[in-house]
């Protein structure tokens, strides 16, 4: 029986796959302790996003080996670069994350049986509906660590997600390097077969999907926003990340898709519903960005007034195509983002004055703030703060009516009603 301590950065699929390693590590008796110092092993779930965050990975990889008698490291960045920890003289042993459980104990932990504990945070259920993408972009190091598109059937998502609504979940999470090409890999797009088959579970709780390019949805774009209209647990809420609002851009980065066909998405969504919420992703300073195709982007970012909006500044990773592009300085890359930033704060802030006065009806109290406070998404999860909670008796996977009183740039407040 083995101590382990845990460390996981990056996305939902990352902590996804962080919460099946416990599981099966409590399945076999292994327990975990809140330090390194008091551990028999570690394990560091890695993210390779940007350069700075590989600079971290490296350095925590170093400080854990020194504290551990065994580490064992996994995720996109051992996956796709497992070289350099080695290269930096890192004792410790780079896995696939489903190869960690047997290895915290040379094989002794056995596999997840049928009434395994679900993965569970809080009343967040994470549900990652396929590993991989269909995606070929000259920038990305993560398609070395995860490969093509590998879909599981809708009924083997649907208990496992039912068994996470019985285990007390209120928020299913649906995760994966790319959620509109789910089933690609059989053939047929699917993410709204399966959203459709996973509202129909009994119970009161609510579904939010996780990333999805433009071009895996803008073919199912129609039946997905049907079935986002016709669904109530279905959090109104697509991510799809744009990157850039130049064609031209878009081919160099291999994205596959065109502006005119996320356009043609949230049209369709515009459409069918009457209130929801778009989250896309900007990267600036591609190598062959010019001064025009950031203006592009500009433009695109206040004709489609996202809500959610994250902005990433261009940085090489090794092995990839755009790697071997000749860079811009690095002055205009932040002098690109600097203004996008502030573009998107005031895009993000007015959204937010606007629910002010508003009263949104079956909000989901999701996770405790800071202090006296919760955290609420609404129907188009959006994020509603209730202060001084206890006094309304208010705990996660509680629903309320709220109505909005006052807002910061990136949530509202509200008042139980």
């Amino acid at each position: 029986m083995a101590r382990y301590h845990i460390e996981t950065y990056g996305c939902t699929s990352n902590r996804g796959e962080s919460r099946e390693i416990e599981r099966r590590l409590r399945d076999a008796g292994h327990y975990r302790v809140d330090g390194p110092d008091d551990a028999d092993v570690a394990i560091l779930n890695t993210c390779t996003v940007v350069e700075k965050t590989e600079r971290n990975m490296l350095r925590r990889a170093e400080e854990l080996s020194a504290e551990t008698a065994d580490l064992f490291i996994t995720g996109c960045m051992a996956l796709a670069q497992g070289e350099e920890f080695a290269q930096a003289d890192v004792d410790g042993q780079v896995l696939h994350w489903d190869e960690v459980p047997e290895a915290v104990t040379n094989g002794e932990c056995p596999t997840t049986t049928p009434d395994a504990e679900p993965i569970l945070d809080g009343v967040v259920g994470i549900l990652p509906i396929a590993r991989g993408c269909m995606s070929d972009c000259s920038y990305c190091i993560t398609k070395k660590a995860t490969g093509k598109i590998d879909s599981p059937s809708i009924e083997e998502n649907v208990e496992k997600a039912r068994a996470l609504i019985h285990a007390g979940a209120k928020e299913i999470r649906i995760t994966g390097q790319d959620t509109g090409v789910y089933g690609w890999d059989e053939g047929e797009r699917k993410l709204h077969r399966l959203l459709e088959e996973i509202c129909a579970i009994e119970g009161d709780f609510r579904v939010r999907v996780g990333m999805a390019n433009p071009k895996g949805v803008h073919g199912i774009r129609e039946e997905l926003a049907d079935v986002f209209a016709a669904n109530d647990e279905l959090y109104n809420f697509l991510h799809a990340p744009v990157q850039s609002g130049s064609d031209d851009v878009l081919g160099d980065m291999r994205r596959q898709h065109q502006v005119s066909e996320y356009l043609e998405v949230i049209e369709t969504f515009d459409d069918v519903l009457e209130y929801w919420t778009l989250s896309t992703d900007f990267i600036v300073g591609f190598p062959t960005e010019t001064d025009h195709d950031h203006e592009q982007s500009m433009a695109l970012l206040r004709e489609t007034r996202p809500e959610k909006i994250n902005v990433t500044r261009f940085s090489k990773r090794p092995g990839t195509d755009a790697a071997n592009m000749k860079g811009l300085g690095g002055q205009v890359k932040k002098d690109r983002s600097k203004e996008m930033s502030a573009a998107k704060r005031e895009l993000v802030g007015e959204a937010y004055a606007e629910m002010v006065g508003e009263t949104r009806e079956d909000v989901l109290v999701v996770e405790q703030g800071t202090a006296d406070s919760v955290k609420c998404r609404d129907a188009a999860y959006r994020q509603l703060i209730v202060q001084n909670a206890s006094e309304y008796g208010l705990e996660p996977g509680d629903f309320v009516d709220l109505e909005v009183t006052a807002h910061e740039t990136m949530y509202a407040f509200g008042t139980p009603v």
